[in-house]
């Protein structure tokens, strides 16, 4: 399996006002600047999060931007040595920053399935056992036990994993107290360290509907459980998720933009 591996950053927008701001500031200067600190990049990517189907709102929903940071090596992490600050941005963010290797360490159902067959809705939830249960204890039971029930959804057409890697650094991002940070505050999410990235596929928010709100399947509790239902993690903090279409929006190494006019 290859060792290349990503960085998936997933944004919140708190107020939606914010967007033209938020929009304008990463064309002009911020995807710039991480082009201009990151050379070794081999894959940078940006998508917008789609409207959440009906209900999937309460499942930690983010509802704004997912960068995909592609590196060679989980070992490199951009320095700081020999930069200047970047450009703060103009207005709050919740940030989540999952390292994950590129290629999905599981590959559950769909591989089968050809380009053009079926539309495609990508489910794509981040979430982390709660303190004091261990990545292997929270994988026996997500590995054997809720992935063949998942596997069960109506609607589901794809569905694979990514284990994380285990970032040992303090901070998610690269981080020097002689630089000037570029955000405020990224919400409290920010630094957690998460154990699973997991994309499930449907071909509309119907699919997803008729998957996980009217679908009468019963899913296996873990004894960690620290809610009733499915996904049993508490939304919003050790579970959350987004919708993304097939392709991104932007590809900064390829076809970057970098002004409206």
């Amino acid at each position: 399996m290859s060792t290349m591996a990503k960085m998936l950053i997933m944004h919140h927008l708190p107020e939606v006002n914010d967007l033209p701001a938020l929009e304008r500031w990463f064309w002009q200067h911020h995807c710039p600047e991480v082009l201009h600190q990151a050379p070794w990049l081999t894959r940078y990517v940006m998508y917008r999060a789609v409207p959440a189907p009906t209900g999937a709102e309460n499942f930690g929903y983010f509802n704004y931007r997912v960068h995909e940071n592609w590196v060679r090596n989980p070992e490199e992490r951009r320095g700081t040595n020999g930069c200047i600050s970047m450009t703060v941005q103009p207005a709050p963010m919740r940030v989540i920053v999952a390292h994950i290797p590129a290629e999905p360490t599981e590959d559950f159902m769909g591989a089968d399935m050809r380009y053009g067959e079926k539309t495609i809705l990508r489910w794509v939830t981040v979430f982390r056992y709660p303190d004091g249960v261990s990545a292997e204890e929270g994988d026996d039971w997500y590995l054997k036990v809720h992935v063949p029930e998942v596997m069960q959804q109506p609607g589901l057409i794809r569905f694979f994993s990514h284990k994380a890697i285990n970032n040992k650094q303090q901070s998610p991002l690269p981080h020097s107290a002689k630089l000037k940070p570029f955000f405020d505050d990224s919400g409290p999410l920010f630094f957690k360290q998460w154990h699973r990235v997991s994309e499930l596929w449907y071909e509309n928010s119907n699919g997803w509907v008729d998957s996980i709100s009217k679908a009468s399947l019963q899913y296996t509790k873990p004894a960690w459980a620290k809610q009733e239902q499915y996904p049993f993690l508490e939304p919003g903090n050790d579970f959350v998720s987004t919708f993304l279409l097939e392709r991104p929006d932007q590809d900064m190494l390829r076809t970057f933009m970098p002004s409206y006019i």
